[in-house]
């Protein structure tokens, strides 16, 4: 059993609950659903301290709470299935950045390493207006599958995929829709 003086239930909301709420915001991209999706893991957490064994932080803990609490978001939105041929997915999107043989158009741009662009914090402002322009379940899959690590397995439940294939399919455009968002907006800038 933890330690009840040192988190105690009441106060989790001042802890840790600006901490919840960027972390679900980032994920889900809507203030109210981020904010209720908070509640539900302050509530779910209250509701199960007794059962808390310690074994992590309150923090570690509620963050796990959260987590499952944006899957199954996800999961009961599923019903918005991603259209290949909708909001960019379609064939055109790939058609016009490669020749007749398959090779690329144009020339690659050279970006630095990841944690390079990741410590920018004006990369990290456009890679977020990047990904705030994805279409809502192109934005849901690669949260789950690229950012969360969730399995293909479990994101063809949860956004109600057929098949690996066709997920992999979405993703890969996703993909490419990110890239051509950064491409024009980051480093074409430089």
């Amino acid at each position: 059993m933890p330690d009840l003086n040192s988190e105690e239930p009441e106060n989790w909301l001042n802890n840790y609950g600006d901490m919840l709420y960027r972390y679900a915001l980032l994920r889900v991209r809507l203030e109210a659903t981020a904010e209720d999706l908070v509640q539900e893991t302050l509530l779910a957490g209250f509701q199960s301290f007794e059962k808390f064994d310690g074994k992590s932080s309150v923090r570690t803990w509620l963050m796990g709470i959260l987590k499952h609490k944006i899957i199954d978001f996800f999961r009961k939105n599923r019903h918005e299935k991603i259209s290949l041929n909708d909001s960019g997915l379609g064939e055109d999107l790939l058609a016009y950045q490669f020749d007749e043989e398959g090779h690329w158009k144009t020339d690659l741009v050279e970006w630095k390493t990841p944690d390079q662009n990741l410590s920018d914090k004006q990369f990290q402002l456009i890679f977020q207006q990047c990904l705030s322009r994805l279409p809502k379940k192109m934005l849901d899959l690669f949260m789950l599958r690229t950012i969360e690590g969730v399995s293909s397995e479990d994101c063809c439940e949860i956004l109600g995929f057929g098949s690996n294939n066709q997920l992999w399919v979405a993703l890969s455009r996703t993909r490419m829709k990110l890239r051509s968002c950064l491409d024009i907006q980051w480093f074409g800038k430089n």
